[in-house]
């Protein structure tokens, strides 16, 4: 909190620009706009889980084939 009492900001300041953020966009635009948020945020966790399990698999079958051509 010192941080904004250094730098001026009050928290009336905050409260009057979400206020203005709300009236200006409407609680049902700002809602689906963090919705949208969300889904993209679920799917880059679902694309970064794939990977790591793509690249998993990747190495498992590289050293497969590697024990195969040692022997």
């Amino acid at each position: 909190m010192y941080i904004f009492e250094y730098m001026g900001i009050s928290f009336w300041q905050i409260a009057i620009v979400v206020v203005l953020v709300v009236l200006l966009f409407g609680r049902g635009k700002i809602s689906s706009l963090m919705g949208d948020v969300a889904k993209g945020i679920k799917s880059f966790k679902k694309g970064m889980s794939d990977d790591s399990s793509a690249n998993n698999q990747d190495d498992s079958s590289k050293s497969e084939n590697s024990d195969t051509e040692n022997k």
